[in-house]
């Protein structure tokens, strides 16, 4: 490409544009189509010659779309910042495209080169791989139309339904029931019998099987009844999708069942350009929460940048309504044990002061206290402090204690929308399936087991020492020896172990950033 003729390696970089979308990226924004064909044409035999200045002029395109593909693979296509994600991550070193792809030319390693760009970031590889395998069922007549409307408000095991065999179909397909459900061979050859629900899709060539005939799976011996059968595979794809696994349909797993292959596809190239500018490898340990999936996670990022995860729990997060948890990233430097709970004046005014006007008594049952301007601490509920919280000349705050809202420990990553980490005296909220009941901050489900993640190299606070603090009912606060970066992130696609999982989009950043890739 660099003395104006059509290099070897062209074929190869003209392929890797093409099959762009395989990473979630749009090959027709690199051209790919025009210069494909172009470059076809220059090739043929009886082709008129063309030019120095033509060839030259080509090979300067592929160069430009594959510098621009480079960049968009590598930094993503938005900024964080114009999608509600306020990342805010170390500078490292630029990643110079162009410099890049001239290397490649010169040592022969094009295709190489353009593969080994991809992000190497936790899960990447994973969501290109089910990606690829949930294209495969696009066309797939499982899709052509929605299930039929449930016969009631839900649909249990036992009832009729005219969407049996559909379902049936679609359950196989995605893996989250056997293959040899359906007859003795209704099913094409490659079929996935062997695959584990909710083991989704785990077996591409199957599913390849399953889909690119363009025939569906016929089910003529399977009754038109919801049956236990059914009922499993409607559990695995519940628990894949962030529903109650009680194997009942409702309308919330109704609509989950009749999102396509195609709508899934999107969804995974969102996340996948979500993962190019979360900072999820930034430092040794990590702590981060991903909010649609309501799940914290601590890990020891590898020297070959690979995690091992140490902990995993659920969390609860700010409510979609009103109080959603912002996106950003810090580092936590400090702990407080048997925390004292400053009430937002926000909250103070808009729930806290109505409540105690209504019910007096609920000051003593919450451990509650004022902070006069002055620093001085009344534990009297008087008109007077009140007012003094309606005008901003008080505070009010909840002692430590076992009603305290903070539980018994709060971690404490400074940053200026006063979010954190802390425990909670309602742990009933964790076995829900949406946890989006906080004012903001986020609940953990384990405390004891997060503070030994994050105190691991002070040997001296042992678990023992660690719950005692807890209880102590005295506020006492340290400082962390090293910080540890925490990140609120968002994916709406989890892959774990070959398995894919897929939640709602609870504050509509898929949305917001679909919008501005102009992907919708």
């Amino acid at each position: 490409m660099a003395d104006g003729s059509p290099h070897p390696q062209v074929a190869g970089a003209l392929q890797v544009l093409a099959a762009a979308d395989t990473h979630g990226l749009n090959p027709e924004t690199y051209e790919a189509t025009t210069l494909i064909e172009q470059f076809a044409r220059l090739a043929q035999p009886d082709a008129p010659m063309a030019t120095q200045q033509q060839r030259t002029e080509l090979n300067a395109r592929l160069n430009q779309n594959l510098v621009q593909y480079l960049s968009d693979l590598r930094d993503g296509r938005v900024d964080p910042h114009r999608v509600h994600q306020k990342f805010d991550v170390p500078p490292k070193p630029a990643f110079d495209a162009r410099q890049y792809l001239f290397s490649a030319l010169q040592n022969n390693t094009v295709a190489k080169a353009l593969h080994d760009a991809r992000p190497r970031v936790p899960m990447y590889d994973a969501v290109v791989k089910a990606m690829a395998q949930y294209r495969q069922l696009q066309n797939n007549p499982a899709w052509a139309s929605p299930l039929p409307a449930l016969p009631g408000r839900k649909l249990e095991v036992g009832q009729p339904w005219a969407g049996a065999t559909q379902l049936a179909q679609r359950l196989i397909l995605l893996g989250d029931i056997p293959a040899h459900i359906a007859p003795s061979g209704d099913t094409p050859a490659g079929n996935i019998a062997a695959t584990q629900a909710p083991q989704a899709i785990s077996n591409a060539s199957a599913s390849s099987a399953l889909s690119g005939s363009g025939t569906t799976t016929t089910m003529s011996n399977t009754p038109a009844v919801y049956d236990a059968a059914l009922e499993a595979g409607v559990k695995a794809f519940q628990k894949r999708h962030g529903l109650t696994e009680d194997g009942i349909i409702g309308p919330a797993t109704l609509a989950q069942l009749n999102v396509t292959p195609a709508q899934r596809v999107k969804q995974m190239a969102l996340t996948l350009e979500r993962l190019r500018w979360t900072p999820l490898v930034s430092a040794p340990r990590m702590i981060v929460v991903n909010i649609p999936e309501f799940m914290l996670r601590a890990y020891d990022v590898m020297p070959d940048g690979n995690i091992d995860i140490s902990l995993q729990m659920r969390v609860i997060v700010g409510r979609a309504l009103d109080t959603s948890t912002p996106l950003f990233d810090e580092d936590m430097r400090f702990i407080e044990f048997s925390p004292y709970w400053n009430i937002p004046p926000s909250i103070a005014r808009g729930e806290t002061l109505p409540r105690l006007r209504r019910d007096p008594a609920y000051f003593d049952r919450q451990g509650f206290e004022f902070v006069l301007k002055d620093g001085s601490v009344s534990t009297q509920l008087t008109p007077a402090n009140l007012e003094a919280v309606q005008k901003g000349a008080a505070r009010i705050r909840q002692r430590p204690g076992p009603q305290n809202a903070l539980g018994d420990i709060k971690f404490i990553f400074p940053n200026n929308t006063n979010i954190y980490l802390h425990h909670t005296p309602s742990p009933q909220l964790f076995e829900r399936s949406r946890r989006d009941f906080s004012h903001g901050c986020i609940r953990v489900e384990a405390p004891v087991a997060l503070a030994q993640f994050v105190l691991k190299n002070e040997p001296q606070w042992t678990q023992s020492r660690i719950e005692a603090a807890m209880t102590a009912g005295k506020s006492q606060t340290i400082r962390l020896a090293a910080p540890i970066p925490v990140v609120l992130a968002y994916a709406t696609v989890v892959v774990l172990e070959d398995t894919v999982y897929f939640y709602d989009d609870i504050y509509g950043h898929d949305k917001t950033l679909a919008k501005a890739l102009k992907m919708m």
